[in-house]
Order: C-alpha cells, then sequence, then structure tokens
C-alpha cells in the first residue's frame, strides 16, 4: 500500500519536521498546505479555497506516495479522504510556543528572518489562542477530523515522536 499521510495540529505542533522525516526515510513527496493557502503575492490573503482544493488534488493525483501537513480543515478534509494515515500532533500549547520561538527561516513563508521574526508575537498569541477558537484552524476543528475518520490514526502528546516512524 502507498503511503499517504496527513499530519495536522497546532501552529509549532511539528506538522513540518514530521513531516521531512517522512520524506527523508521514506522518498515520498511533501506538500505544506501552507503554500496553497495563501495568496503568492500577498502571504496575509487567503486564496480561494476552491482553488486551493484543485491545486491540492493535482498533488495527489500527481503522486503515488505524499505527506501532506497543515492546519486548514478546509482543505484536510479532502486529503483526509485520500490517506492511509492519519497524524494528529498535539503536544500542548507550550510546546507549540516553545517551538514557535525555535523554528528556523522559513523562505517559502517569509521574505527574510527578520520578516518572520516581526510576526513571531503574532504568530505566538495565535497558537495560544488554538484550544478556545471555533475556527477551522482550531483544536475543535482538529478534534472533528480526527475523530470523524475511520482508518489508521495516531495521535502523539509530546515532541518525543521522532523516535521512530510509525509502521504502515
Amino acid at each position: 500500500m502507498a503511503i499517504r499521510i496527513v499530519i495536522i495540529g497546532n501552529s509549532g505542533s511539528g506538522k513540518s519536521t514530521y513531516a521531512r522525516e517522512w520524506v527523508r526515510k521514506k522518498s515520498v513527496a511533501y506538500l505544506d498546505l501552507d503554500t496553497l493557502a495563501w495568496q503568492k503575492d500577498s502571504p496575509m490573503s487567503r486564496r480561494p479555497v476552491d482553488e486551493s482544493l484543485q491545486d491540492l488534488a493535482s498533488f495527489m493525483d500527481g503522486n503515488n506516495a505524499w505527506v501532506i501537513e497543515g492546519c486548514y480543515s478546509s482543505l484536510l478534509e479532502a486529503a483526509i479522504s485520500r490517506c492511509s494515515q492519519l497524524v494528529f500532533l498535539n503536544p500542548g500549547t507550550q510546546q507549540c510556543v516553545e517551538n514557535c520561538r525555535a523554528r528556523p527561516w522559513e523562505p517559502h513563508k517569509y521574505a527574510s528572518a527578520e520578516a518572520q521574526d516581526e510576526n513571531l508575537q503574532m504568530l505566538i498569541d495565535w497558537v495560544k489562542s488554538y484550544e478556545s477558537r471555533a475556527d477551522e484552524f482550531s483544536l475543535q476543528a482538529h478534534r472533528r477530523l480526527f475523530g470523524g475518520f475511520d482508518g489508521d490514526k495516531i495521535e502523539y502528546d509530546s515532541n518525543r515522536r521522532h523516535e521512530q516512524l510509525p509502521r504502515i
């Protein structure tokens, strides 16, 4: 069976790090949903969801084995419908905040490390509201996706998940 992993969780939960481990160890295609969700020329503006969903379908159709990660329930739902395993990274808000503070510059999201640092406090405030929000990026939305998935799934509540990738 082809590896098709979807990783969900709060910002700073370790989704990108965990996804890159899959890519390195299993040579699967990788998609960070941030790259589909936002306008390329205006990174603070969302693309129309239908356009993002079309690009997501193209990615899944074009790759036999993949790992997709993100926090956008509107996009995750489509990816989950075609995955072999759902992984929910939920290490707690404080760990997510610490991970955000330690994250390296993400050139696919920010023009410079300084630009990323300028948004750090906004990101931390966003991360801290994960448990109380009711939007598509919230714990509530991710719990709904995770609970509604009947296939192979696993939830990690710490960063120690990196010791071994689950078997599929």
